[in-house]
Protein backbone atom coordinates (compact mmCIF):
# COMPACT_ATOMS: atom_id res chain seq x y z
CA UNK A 1 0.00 0.00 0.00
CA UNK A 2 3.15 2.78 0.46
CA UNK A 3 4.37 2.29 -2.62
CA UNK A 4 0.84 2.70 -4.45
CA UNK A 5 0.67 5.89 -2.15
CA UNK A 6 3.81 6.61 -3.01
CA UNK A 7 3.28 6.07 -6.87
CA UNK A 8 0.22 7.77 -6.73
CA UNK A 9 1.77 10.80 -5.38
CA UNK A 10 4.51 11.13 -7.94
CA UNK A 11 2.05 11.08 -10.65
CA UNK A 12 -0.37 14.27 -8.81
CA UNK A 13 2.78 15.63 -8.49
CA UNK A 14 3.93 15.70 -12.18
CA UNK A 15 0.30 17.06 -13.34
CA UNK A 16 1.34 20.10 -11.68
CA UNK A 17 4.17 20.98 -14.08
CA UNK A 18 4.11 23.75 -16.72
CA UNK A 19 5.63 23.22 -20.67
CA UNK A 20 3.64 20.05 -21.61
CA UNK A 21 1.67 18.95 -24.64
CA UNK A 22 -2.35 18.79 -23.26
CA UNK A 23 -2.24 14.86 -21.51
CA UNK A 24 1.57 14.76 -21.30
CA UNK A 25 3.81 15.53 -18.27
CA UNK A 26 7.16 15.73 -17.73
CA UNK A 27 9.23 14.59 -15.02
CA UNK A 28 8.97 11.01 -14.36
CA UNK A 29 9.03 9.07 -11.04
CA UNK A 30 10.66 6.39 -9.21
CA UNK A 31 9.34 3.06 -10.62
CA UNK A 32 8.06 0.25 -8.14
CA UNK A 33 10.73 -1.60 -6.55
CA UNK A 34 11.33 -5.23 -8.21
CA UNK A 35 11.55 -8.45 -6.46
CA UNK A 36 14.17 -9.66 -8.55
CA UNK A 37 14.42 -13.02 -10.67
CA UNK A 38 11.68 -12.62 -13.70
CA UNK A 39 8.50 -11.07 -12.25
CA UNK A 40 8.40 -7.49 -10.34
CA UNK A 41 7.38 -6.65 -6.61
CA UNK A 42 4.31 -5.08 -8.44
CA UNK A 43 2.37 -5.26 -11.44
CA UNK A 44 0.45 -1.77 -11.82
CA UNK A 45 -2.30 -1.79 -14.85
CA UNK A 46 -4.92 1.15 -15.86
CA UNK A 47 -8.77 -0.04 -15.81
CA UNK A 48 -11.00 2.17 -18.02
CA UNK A 49 -14.47 2.22 -18.97
CA UNK A 50 -13.67 2.35 -22.29
CA UNK A 51 -11.95 -0.74 -22.40
CA UNK A 52 -14.29 -3.05 -21.60
CA UNK A 53 -11.58 -5.99 -21.60
CA UNK A 54 -9.46 -4.39 -18.67
CA UNK A 55 -12.73 -4.57 -16.36
CA UNK A 56 -13.14 -8.03 -17.14
CA UNK A 57 -9.53 -8.59 -16.52
CA UNK A 58 -9.32 -6.77 -13.05
CA UNK A 59 -12.75 -8.96 -11.81
CA UNK A 60 -12.06 -12.08 -13.29
CA UNK A 61 -8.26 -11.78 -11.52
CA UNK A 62 -6.73 -13.12 -13.98
CA UNK A 63 -3.35 -12.01 -14.16
CA UNK A 64 -3.49 -12.21 -9.99
CA UNK A 65 -4.31 -16.10 -10.36
CA UNK A 66 -1.04 -16.28 -12.73
CA UNK A 67 1.31 -14.22 -10.88
CA UNK A 68 0.58 -15.40 -6.93
CA UNK A 69 3.44 -18.38 -7.43
CA UNK A 70 5.63 -15.24 -8.17
CA UNK A 71 4.67 -12.76 -5.49
CA UNK A 72 3.69 -10.33 -7.63
CA UNK A 73 0.98 -7.81 -6.44
CA UNK A 74 -1.39 -6.74 -9.15
CA UNK A 75 -2.41 -2.90 -8.63
CA UNK A 76 -5.46 -1.33 -10.66
CA UNK A 77 -5.61 2.51 -11.16
CA UNK A 78 -8.37 3.69 -12.93
CA UNK A 79 -7.75 6.11 -16.12
CA UNK A 80 -10.77 8.39 -16.87
CA UNK A 81 -9.24 9.49 -20.35
CA UNK A 82 -6.30 8.76 -22.71
CA UNK A 83 -5.00 11.91 -21.63
CA UNK A 84 -4.95 10.09 -17.65
CA UNK A 85 -3.54 7.13 -18.80
CA UNK A 86 -0.71 8.85 -20.72
CA UNK A 87 0.09 10.79 -17.64
CA UNK A 88 0.29 8.00 -15.70
CA UNK A 89 3.05 6.03 -18.19
CA UNK A 90 4.84 8.90 -18.03
CA UNK A 91 4.99 9.10 -13.90
CA UNK A 92 5.51 5.82 -14.25
CA UNK A 93 2.77 5.32 -11.64
CA UNK A 94 1.42 2.21 -14.36
CA UNK A 95 3.18 -0.24 -16.10
CA UNK A 96 0.67 -1.03 -18.87
CA UNK A 97 -2.23 1.40 -19.97
CA UNK A 98 -4.70 1.26 -22.37
CA UNK A 99 -5.62 4.57 -24.67
CA UNK A 100 -6.31 5.16 -27.87
CA UNK A 101 -4.35 4.83 -30.66
CA UNK A 102 -3.43 8.57 -31.45
CA UNK A 103 -2.74 9.35 -27.76
CA UNK A 104 -0.41 6.63 -28.30
CA UNK A 105 1.55 7.99 -30.81
CA UNK A 106 1.25 11.64 -29.15
CA UNK A 107 2.91 10.44 -26.08
CA UNK A 108 5.72 8.79 -27.85
CA UNK A 109 6.25 12.02 -30.28
CA UNK A 110 6.61 13.74 -27.46
CA UNK A 111 9.01 11.43 -25.02
CA UNK A 112 7.19 9.43 -22.95
CA UNK A 113 9.03 5.99 -23.70
CA UNK A 114 6.30 3.58 -24.25
CA UNK A 115 5.23 0.75 -26.78
CA UNK A 116 1.91 -0.70 -28.09
CA UNK A 117 1.88 -3.98 -27.53
CA UNK A 118 -1.53 -4.96 -28.34
CA UNK A 119 -4.80 -3.55 -29.70
CA UNK A 120 -7.74 -4.48 -27.54
CA UNK A 121 -10.96 -2.66 -29.70
CA UNK A 122 -11.79 -1.14 -33.26
CA UNK A 123 -14.36 0.80 -31.84
CA UNK A 124 -16.63 3.40 -32.34
CA UNK A 125 -16.11 5.37 -29.45
CA UNK A 126 -15.93 8.93 -30.65
CA UNK A 127 -18.38 11.24 -32.00
CA UNK A 128 -19.71 15.06 -32.31
CA UNK A 129 -22.74 15.34 -29.87
CA UNK A 130 -25.26 18.23 -29.36
CA UNK A 131 -28.23 18.14 -27.21
CA UNK A 132 -31.01 17.47 -27.86
CA UNK A 133 -32.96 21.01 -28.75
CA UNK A 134 -29.85 22.34 -30.42
CA UNK A 135 -30.60 23.25 -34.17
CA UNK A 136 -27.02 22.28 -34.70
CA UNK A 137 -26.63 19.19 -37.37
CA UNK A 138 -23.85 19.32 -39.28
CA UNK A 139 -20.26 20.39 -38.25
CA UNK A 140 -19.75 23.52 -40.19
CA UNK A 141 -22.19 24.95 -38.03
CA UNK A 142 -20.18 24.94 -35.42
CA UNK A 143 -17.88 27.54 -36.60
CA UNK A 144 -17.41 30.14 -33.60
CA UNK A 145 -19.17 27.73 -31.46
CA UNK A 146 -18.12 26.45 -27.81
CA UNK A 147 -17.44 22.81 -28.20
CA UNK A 148 -16.42 20.89 -25.04
CA UNK A 149 -13.46 18.11 -25.62
CA UNK A 150 -10.74 16.26 -24.12
CA UNK A 151 -6.95 17.38 -25.51
CA UNK A 152 -4.83 14.60 -25.87
CA UNK A 153 -7.80 11.87 -25.94
CA UNK A 154 -9.51 10.42 -29.04
CA UNK A 155 -12.57 12.71 -29.48
CA UNK A 156 -10.77 15.49 -29.76
CA UNK A 157 -8.13 14.34 -32.21
CA UNK A 158 -11.64 12.80 -33.98
CA UNK A 159 -13.00 16.20 -33.41
CA UNK A 160 -10.14 18.23 -35.24
CA UNK A 161 -10.75 15.84 -38.17
CA UNK A 162 -14.15 16.43 -38.47
CA UNK A 163 -13.89 20.27 -38.99
CA UNK A 164 -11.04 19.29 -41.34
CA UNK A 165 -13.28 17.62 -43.23
CA UNK A 166 -15.74 20.89 -43.03
CA UNK A 167 -13.21 22.87 -44.10
CA UNK A 168 -12.84 24.50 -40.73
CA UNK A 169 -9.55 23.95 -37.96
CA UNK A 170 -9.42 24.11 -34.20
CA UNK A 171 -9.14 27.98 -34.24
CA UNK A 172 -13.07 28.02 -36.02
CA UNK A 173 -13.98 26.61 -32.51
CA UNK A 174 -13.60 27.37 -29.08
CA UNK A 175 -12.39 24.44 -27.51
CA UNK A 176 -13.47 23.52 -24.09
CA UNK A 177 -10.55 21.47 -22.43
CA UNK A 178 -13.21 19.45 -20.10
CA UNK A 179 -12.20 15.69 -19.12
CA UNK A 180 -14.85 13.34 -20.28
CA UNK A 181 -17.21 13.37 -17.92
CA UNK A 182 -17.35 16.96 -17.31
CA UNK A 183 -17.74 17.78 -20.88
CA UNK A 184 -20.90 15.48 -21.22
CA UNK A 185 -22.19 17.60 -18.11
CA UNK A 186 -21.55 20.89 -19.70
CA UNK A 187 -23.43 19.15 -23.10
CA UNK A 188 -26.41 18.89 -20.75
CA UNK A 189 -26.51 21.77 -18.98
CA UNK A 190 -26.31 24.09 -22.37
CA UNK A 191 -22.70 25.72 -20.89
CA UNK A 192 -21.54 24.27 -24.54
CA UNK A 193 -22.94 24.01 -27.86
CA UNK A 194 -21.36 20.88 -28.52
CA UNK A 195 -19.33 18.09 -27.31
CA UNK A 196 -17.09 15.13 -28.70
CA UNK A 197 -18.27 12.60 -26.79
CA UNK A 198 -16.77 9.71 -25.43
CA UNK A 199 -18.66 6.21 -24.87
CA UNK A 200 -20.17 5.07 -22.43
CA UNK A 201 -21.14 8.35 -21.53
CA UNK A 202 -21.61 9.76 -24.74
CA UNK A 203 -24.38 6.64 -25.27
CA UNK A 204 -25.48 7.27 -21.70
CA UNK A 205 -26.50 11.36 -22.95
CA UNK A 206 -27.70 9.87 -26.32
CA UNK A 207 -29.93 7.46 -24.61
CA UNK A 208 -31.28 8.52 -21.19
CA UNK A 209 -31.07 12.95 -22.47
CA UNK A 210 -31.82 12.87 -25.94
CA UNK A 211 -28.32 14.45 -27.00
CA UNK A 212 -27.83 14.06 -31.08
CA UNK A 213 -25.00 12.38 -32.62
CA UNK A 214 -24.60 14.88 -35.63
CA UNK A 215 -21.56 13.53 -36.96
CA UNK A 216 -20.55 10.22 -36.90
CA UNK A 217 -17.35 8.53 -38.64
CA UNK A 218 -15.88 5.27 -37.56
CA UNK A 219 -12.71 5.86 -39.71
CA UNK A 220 -11.84 8.95 -38.01
CA UNK A 221 -11.59 6.74 -34.41
CA UNK A 222 -7.95 5.06 -34.07
CA UNK A 223 -7.77 1.60 -32.20
CA UNK A 224 -8.13 0.99 -28.71
CA UNK A 225 -3.91 0.07 -27.70
CA UNK A 226 -2.71 -1.58 -24.97
CA UNK A 227 0.43 0.10 -24.00
CA UNK A 228 3.81 -0.35 -21.74
CA UNK A 229 6.91 1.47 -20.64
CA UNK A 230 9.63 0.48 -22.67
CA UNK A 231 12.19 0.24 -19.21
CA UNK A 232 9.93 -2.82 -18.13
CA UNK A 233 9.46 -4.41 -21.54
CA UNK A 234 13.07 -4.52 -21.09
CA UNK A 235 13.32 -5.84 -17.41
CA UNK A 236 10.19 -8.00 -17.48
CA UNK A 237 9.53 -9.26 -21.10
CA UNK A 238 7.84 -12.55 -19.39
CA UNK A 239 5.12 -10.83 -16.89
CA UNK A 240 4.20 -8.37 -20.38
CA UNK A 241 3.66 -11.49 -22.37
CA UNK A 242 1.24 -12.77 -19.23
CA UNK A 243 -0.19 -9.22 -19.72
CA UNK A 244 -1.00 -9.56 -23.19
CA UNK A 245 -2.06 -13.07 -22.77
CA UNK A 246 -4.69 -11.75 -20.48
CA UNK A 247 -6.21 -9.35 -22.44
CA UNK A 248 -7.20 -12.07 -24.98
CA UNK A 249 -8.29 -14.16 -22.25
CA UNK A 250 -10.70 -11.14 -20.97
CA UNK A 251 -11.74 -10.85 -24.54
CA UNK A 252 -12.69 -14.33 -25.27
CA UNK A 253 -14.65 -14.06 -21.51
CA UNK A 254 -16.75 -11.28 -22.99
CA UNK A 255 -17.32 -12.81 -26.12
CA UNK A 256 -18.61 -16.41 -24.10
CA UNK A 257 -20.41 -13.76 -21.77
CA UNK A 258 -22.10 -11.31 -23.12
CA UNK A 259 -24.95 -10.66 -20.80
CA UNK A 260 -22.03 -10.54 -17.80
CA UNK A 261 -20.21 -8.31 -19.47
CA UNK A 262 -22.80 -6.19 -20.12
CA UNK A 263 -24.04 -6.38 -16.53
CA UNK A 264 -20.12 -5.48 -15.53
CA UNK A 265 -20.06 -2.42 -17.77
CA UNK A 266 -23.01 -0.93 -16.61
CA UNK A 267 -22.07 -1.38 -12.92
CA UNK A 268 -18.57 -0.49 -13.08
CA UNK A 269 -19.39 2.43 -15.33
CA UNK A 270 -22.49 3.25 -13.18
CA UNK A 271 -24.53 3.38 -16.83
CA UNK A 272 -27.31 1.43 -17.66
CA UNK A 273 -27.61 -1.93 -18.85
CA UNK A 274 -29.55 -0.63 -22.01
CA UNK A 275 -26.21 2.06 -22.54
CA UNK A 276 -23.95 -0.53 -21.53
CA UNK A 277 -25.25 -3.01 -24.40
CA UNK A 278 -25.46 0.14 -27.08
CA UNK A 279 -21.74 0.13 -25.97
CA UNK A 280 -20.80 -3.67 -26.13
CA UNK A 281 -22.91 -4.57 -29.38
CA UNK A 282 -22.76 -1.87 -31.86
CA UNK A 283 -19.99 0.21 -30.75
CA UNK A 284 -17.02 -1.66 -30.21
CA UNK A 285 -15.29 -4.48 -31.91
CA UNK A 286 -13.08 -7.03 -29.97
CA UNK A 287 -12.41 -9.32 -32.12
CA UNK A 288 -9.89 -7.68 -34.10
CA UNK A 289 -6.16 -8.43 -34.60
CA UNK A 290 -4.15 -8.12 -31.70
CA UNK A 291 -1.40 -7.25 -33.55
CA UNK A 292 -0.43 -3.83 -33.49
CA UNK A 293 0.28 -3.09 -37.58
CA UNK A 294 -0.50 -1.86 -40.80
CA UNK A 295 -3.91 -1.21 -40.10
CA UNK A 296 -3.50 1.20 -36.61
CA UNK A 297 -0.42 2.57 -39.12
CA UNK A 298 -2.60 3.87 -42.00
CA UNK A 299 -5.07 5.35 -39.26
CA UNK A 300 -2.00 6.99 -37.34
CA UNK A 301 -0.88 8.33 -40.69
CA UNK A 302 -4.29 10.04 -41.85
CA UNK A 303 -4.55 11.55 -38.26
CA UNK A 304 -0.62 12.84 -37.84
CA UNK A 305 -0.84 16.11 -39.91
CA UNK A 306 -4.21 17.16 -38.00
CA UNK A 307 -1.67 16.44 -34.70
CA UNK A 308 0.92 18.08 -36.12
CA UNK A 309 -1.21 21.39 -37.34
CA UNK A 310 -3.30 21.78 -33.81
CA UNK A 311 0.80 22.08 -32.16
CA UNK A 312 0.17 18.44 -30.47
CA UNK A 313 3.74 17.20 -31.74
CA UNK A 314 5.86 20.06 -32.78
CA UNK A 315 7.04 18.44 -36.52
CA UNK A 316 5.91 15.91 -38.83
CA UNK A 317 9.11 14.67 -38.54
CA UNK A 318 8.85 13.92 -34.77
CA UNK A 319 5.63 12.15 -35.84
CA UNK A 320 7.22 10.30 -37.82
CA UNK A 321 9.81 9.04 -35.93
CA UNK A 322 7.31 8.10 -33.28
CA UNK A 323 4.91 6.09 -35.32
CA UNK A 324 8.45 4.04 -36.96
CA UNK A 325 9.07 3.26 -33.31
CA UNK A 326 5.86 3.04 -31.48
CA UNK A 327 4.88 -0.55 -32.29
CA UNK A 328 6.04 -3.83 -30.51
CA UNK A 329 4.73 -6.55 -32.07
CA UNK A 330 6.39 -9.54 -30.66
CA UNK A 331 3.67 -10.59 -27.50
CA UNK A 332 0.36 -9.92 -29.36
CA UNK A 333 2.09 -12.52 -32.43
CA UNK A 334 3.23 -15.30 -29.36
CA UNK A 335 -0.35 -14.85 -27.49
CA UNK A 336 -2.24 -17.37 -26.12
CA UNK A 337 -5.82 -17.21 -24.62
Amino acid sequence: MKRLVLALAAATAVLLTTGCVEGESSTPAAPAAASGGDAPAELRLDYAYYNPASLVLREQKFLETELAAKGTKVTWVLSAGSNKANESLRAEAIDFGSTAGAAALLARANATPIKVVSIYSQPEWAAIVVGKNSPISTVAQLKGKKVAATKGTDPYFFLLQALKEAGLSGKDVEVVNLQHADGKAALERGDVDAWAGLDPIMAQTQVDSGSKLIYRNKAFNSYGTLNAREAFLAKYPAVAQLVVNAYEKAKAWIAANPDQAVDLLARESKVSPAVARLVLTERTALDVDPVPGAAQRTVLETILPVLVADGNIKTADDGRTALDSLFEPKYAQARTK
